[in-house]
């Protein structure tokens, strides 16, 4: 994957306009999953949130994929496709994954919620919010890719989840997966993993389970799921490296 430098103070511009608006079709999604609706429900709304945006869909633009979302539950990790079958029940935990392509560029956010869920399962995605939080603290001129790896993984497993180790975040820009890649877990030295730079534009990934974290695909050719049937949740947020500092652009 080529990595993604924005040039100037105008291509900065477009990802934080872009990244604002794709933050209101989050919660306009947000505010719609519930226990009764469906998978395709949510789809729909995106899709009419994404025109009323002024941008593009952008998972549609991944060959081979033509939805504005990607919807999983409970054992779902990534790339659910939205089905109409898929009816939200009390405790499960529903996972959005949604990404805006504006004016040439692609940001890309997810969010978990749990619906009517149980202590234990509501503290796995309250760690996951907080994870997330602390992972985008890293995201700093002068860091490198390490700072966010080793905080991911160090907060995750203290509270003793799994991060999904076949999983990244992702830099994001003129195509919606680009360098670098972010993994989730400590692969190298911090020194030999990209320094973080002005320009940069970084999709930040948490993607977690209660069991080992291990990944198997379902049968649709699509949806990733838990190995062992775990629960798994997921939060990302698009974060740009301005002269002025870090900006998460889809909160």
């Amino acid at each position: 994957m080529d990595k993604i430098i924005l040039k100037n103070k105008e291509e900065q511009k477009i990802v934080i306009e872009g990244g604002k608006r794709l933050s209101e079709i989050k919660h306009g999604l947000l505010e719609k999953v519930k226990v009764g609706v469906s998978a395709w429900e949510i789809e729909e709304l995106a899709v009419e949130l994404t025109k009323r945006s002024g941008g593009e869909v952008s998972f549609a633009k991944v060959p081979g994929y033509r939805w504005a979302t990607c919807i999983n539950v409970n054992e779902g990790i990534v790339h659910g496709i939205p089905k109409k079958e898929v009816v939200f029940q009390k405790g499960d935990i529903v996972s959005v994954d949604v990404g805006l392509f504006y004016e040439g560029f692609n940001t890309d956010t997810s969010f978990s919620v749990g619906l009517d869920v149980d202590s234990e399962t509501q503290k796995f995605l309250n760690v996951g919010k907080d994870t997330l939080d602390k992972a985008i603290a890293k995201v700093v001129k002068g860091n490198h890719i390490y700072d966010i790896s080793e905080v991911i993984e160090r907060n995750l497993r203290d509270n003793n989840y799994n991060p999904v180790r076949a999983l990244v975040g992702h830099g994001v820009g003129r195509q919606l997966h680009e360098g670098p890649q972010i993994p989730q877990f400590i692969v190298d030295k911090r020194v030999q993993t990209p320094e973080i730079v002005v320009g940069s534009v970084l999709a930040v990934e948490i993607i977690y389970s209660t069991g080992s974290g291990e990944i198997k695909h379902a049968s649709d050719g699509w949806t990733i799921v838990t190995k062992d049937g775990k629960i798994s949740a997921l939060y990302e947020d698009t974060i740009c490296v301005t002269e002025n500092g870090s900006l998460n652009v889809t909160r």
